[in-house]
């Protein structure tokens, strides 16, 4: 009797040291932002399904867009770290913001509210607005699910 008691305790002792990592899947644009917006300046882990329609670069950096325009408050934007950008052209024979536009990906990784700051003559207006991005500083973070083909009228 005294060892089931002991691996009772045991057991209950060890569901209640268990760290919880919730990770999230999402593949509705709007979800991601709100579930970003209400958690910010968190933000989210999860596995996120984004269709890529539009690529942007600024800097070392580039960006892959859920929306042809980055400032539609739809839009989701993948930063890719200057150093996944290599290895992602080594891996695809072009680069990122040719290879990606019309692509379904997979992205591993924290979807973050971003206040972007209103620039006039190169200084800060005061204004601002907010993005919703992922960061990606490592290949693993991305996978290709999918591809479009562009539709002509």
């Amino acid at each position: 009797m005294k060892n089931v008691v002991l691996a009772f305790i045991f057991i209950l002792a060890g569901c209640t040291s268990t760290t919880s990592h919730t990770t999230f899947t999402f593949s509705d644009t709007m979800e991601i932002i709100r579930a970003a917006a209400g958690s910010a300046p968190k933000g989210v882990p999860g596995q996120y399904t984004l269709q890529i329609v539009a690529t942007g670069r600024q800097g070392q950096y580039v960006y892959l867009n859920t929306e042809k325009d980055y400032r539609d408050q739809r839009a989701i934007t993948v930063a890719l770290h200057p150093k996944v950008i290599s290895q992602l052209s080594a891996k695809y024979g072009m680069p990122p913001q040719e290879y990606f536009v019309d692509k379904t990906i997979v992205v591993d990784g924290k979807a973050q509210r971003v206040k972007i700051a209103f620039l006039s003559e190169g200084k800060r207006t005061g204004k601002f607005y907010y993005q919703t991005h992922i960061r990606v500083m490592d290949i693993s973070q991305l996978k290709v699910v999918g591809e479009h083909a562009i539709q002509l009228n």
